[in-house]
């Protein structure tokens, strides 16, 4: 089933990278609120937070740009945005199981924060690239084009 009937087209540069960091907002948030839970230490999971800044926007691009060469040309179902959501969930719960076990110094830790994150990720990337599918594409470059 497509969006509004239309067929998965490839997206530009410029609308990967601010789903990049409208995603990486949300991330950061829940990664900051969960490594808290699980360490009960705010300077931790702050620094687990700001760290994954950086390594998961640019891991997020490339899983965006692996996703469009496979993506052109077909319909964007909910089962695409699901299989897309759980092949970018794995992709980055290695990165926080890394980084949070090094800031932590605690395996356990960082095994936890990036099991919880399974399950919260998973759900909050689902409803992210729904919502992105009802900003037409081109939308972006207009805006920018009027600048």
């Amino acid at each position: 089933m497509a969006v509004n009937g239309a067929t998965y087209k490839k997206e530009s540069h410029i609308r990967s990278i601010i789903k990049g960091i409208s995603w990486r907002i949300i991330g950061t948030i829940d990664t900051m609120l969960l490594s808290y839970l699980i360490t009960g230490h705010l300077q931790q999971a702050l620094k687990i937070g700001f760290t994954e800044v950086f390594t998961k926007i640019l891991l997020y691009w490339l899983h965006e740009r692996v996703w469009q060469y496979f993506l052109v040309g077909k319909q964007q179902s909910r089962v695409i945005s699901i299989v897309k959501a759980a092949s970018w969930r794995l992709l980055g719960s290695i990165d926080t199981l890394l980084i949070s076990w090094y800031y932590s110094g605690s395996l356990k830790s960082g095994m936890s924060i990036a099991s919880l994150e399974l399950v919260t990720k998973i759900i909050l990337y689902y409803f992210h690239e729904r919502a992105w599918l009802k900003v037409p594409k081109g939308t972006l470059r207009k805006v920018f084009k009027k600048s």
